[in-house]
C-alpha cells in the first residue's frame, strides 16, 4: 500500500465529506430517540464503502477511454459549476 496516496485520498475525502449533506442527513438519523446509533453508524458506513466501491470502478474504467488530467480538468469543472448553481440557488430562490 502506498502510504502518501492513503493519507491523500484519506485527507480528501475525509475533509470533502465535512458538513457535506450525507454527513447531515446521517447527523439527522442519529438525532432520532427511537434509532439505534450503531444502525445508523452501520448503514452510514456501508453506503459510503459502497458509493466508494463505485468510484474507484467507475474511474479505473474511465481511464482507459480519458486522460486522466482530462478527467481532473472535468471534475474540476464539474465543482465549479456545482458551487456557482449553490450560489444562484441560495441568492435567487
Amino acid at each position: 500500500m502506498d502510504l502518501k496516496t492513503f493519507v491523500a485520498v484519506f485527507g480528501t475525502v475525509f475533509l470533502a465529506e465535512l458538513g457535506d449533506k450525507t454527513q447531515l442527513a446521517t447527523v439527522l438519523f442519529a438525532s432520532r430517540p427511537s434509532v439505534s446509533l450503531v444502525t445508523v453508524f452501520f448503514g452510514a458506513s456501508a453506503a459510503l464503502i459502497l458509493s466508494s466501491i463505485l468510484a474507484v470502478a467507475a474511474g479505473s474504467f474511465i481511464t482507459n477511454f480519458l486522460n486522466p488530467k482530462y478527467l481532473s480538468y472535468i471534475a474540476g469543472a464539474g465543482f465549479v459549476a456545482i458551487g456557482l448553481w449553490t450560489i444562484w440557488q441560495a441568492t435567487f430562490q
